[in-house]
């Protein structure tokens, strides 16, 4: 008997040998209908490849940086200066733009531009800032406000409560109630149903936005016994999140290893990288739990002109200095922001778009286009 090519298809089709069959039995994905994407943004402020390194020198375990498979680098120049600051550098990733120096939420010319955060709370995400400064400070500001200048502090806590921002944490209460113009700010949080502590990371109530305020000025630093509220804030802001139906964008900062270099003192850098690696812990734990997130880190700038060397000390029997092979330091070339390129590492859905070498307002239009492709 001739058998047909037909015959052969139809007889593995019967065995069940043909996967396409029996694929096309599963009910396909409907279109549309995803989660939509929820982001973390991580800026550790100053941190550059050499702030990173000391994780791997100074920490007593493997870094968390480590768990990262998707890796970039930005250029951190503004509109005019190679170098820049945090206003500008902030504002790049905030409007998608690159602005002036102490520019906060405005372009090149002063005009206010639509943040991510302001877009996305207009498409019902819910919002959060973590930050170790005052919350009004360049790089948290830099995502709500729209001041020509970062120091004007008072305009943007001002701004801040027409924010409505879901969850925020840092310092600055002398922005909020001993203002020159009297206003308490305090107290118009209130009046917008906001859980407020200027105490203590208390527990979020889940039925309210929860602002807390915890210092005049900034958070002290880890050198000067901050503990881990950089971990729990983050971890208390994702449980409120997650208690919540809709996605939401948060941006945390590790504020202070910026300040570390430009005290050029090396033990309040390495204490706020290996701090802020711990906090990615926590991120990555969640995200990998979590597979409708994207988790995104970066810095703004680097901070110190940081290099990771020799490591010498004094050989007594000799009075000569010898080098001690199994140790390194860190070594400052200035007190003053630098012009590397600055890491990018990204976890979660749509991570594989921050691979390359890129400008640092690419950042913003990275993340619009990760989300896009969830939906």
């Amino acid at each position: 008997m001739k058998i047909s090519y037909q015959m052969v298809i139809t007889a593995l089709a019967g065995l069940g040998l043909l996967g396409c069959s029996a694929k096309k039995e599963e009910k396909p994905e409907e279109v549309g209908n995803k989660e939509p994407l929820s982001i973390i943004f991580m800026i550790g402020d100053g941190m550059g490849v050499p702030q990173v390194s000391t994780a791997y020198y100074f920490g007593d375990s493997l870094p968390n940086f480590s768990r990262f498979e998707h890796i970039g680098l930005h250029k951190t120049s503004d509109k005019k200066y190679e170098i820049t600051d945090s206003a500008a550098g902030a504002t790049a990733f905030s409007i998608g733009q690159k602005t002036y120096k102490r520019a906060i939420g405005v372009s090149v010319d002063s005009i206010s531009q639509e943040t991510i955060l302001e877009r996305l709370k207009g498409e019902g995400y819910q919002t959060g800032l973590i930050s170790l400064t005052t919350i009004t400070h360049a790089t948290p500001a830099s995502f709500y406000a729209h001041v020509p200048d970062r120091d004007m502090h008072e305009e943007i806590a001002a701004q801040l409560i027409d924010a409505e921002v879901d969850f925020f944490a840092g310092g600055g209460k002398k922005f909020f109630n001993k203002r020159d113009d009297g206003k308490d700010l305090f107290a118009e949080l209130l009046s917008k149903n906001y859980h407020l502590d200027t105490l203590g990371l208390s527990k979020p109530e889940s039925n309210k936005r929860n602002a807390y305020v915890l210092a005049d000025d900034g958070i002290p630093s880890k050198i000067e016994g901050r503990g881990d509220y950089l971990s729990e804030a983050t971890k208390n802001a994702l449980d409120y999140f997650d208690q919540r139906e809709a996605p939401f964008f948060m941006m945390v900062e590790g504020s202070y290893i910026d300040w570390g270099g430009h005290a050029k003192n090396a033990e309040m850098m390495i204490s706020e990288v290996l701090d802020f690696d711990k906090a990615l812990g926590v991120v990555l734990d969640y995200v990998e739990a979590t597979p409708n997130t994207l988790l995104v880190v970066t810095a703004d700038h680097e901070t110190g002109g940081v290099s990771i060397g020799k490591h010498y000390e004094m050989d007594e029997s000799t009075g000569e200095k010898k080098e001690v092979p199994e140790k390194v330091s860190v070594y400052f070339n200035t007190d003053q922001h630098s012009g590397e390129l600055i890491p990018v590492f990204a976890n979660g859905q749509g991570a594989e778009n921050f691979q390359g070498i890129y400008e640092n307002n690419e950042i913003y239009h990275k993340m619009l286009r990760a989300i896009n492709q969830a939906k």
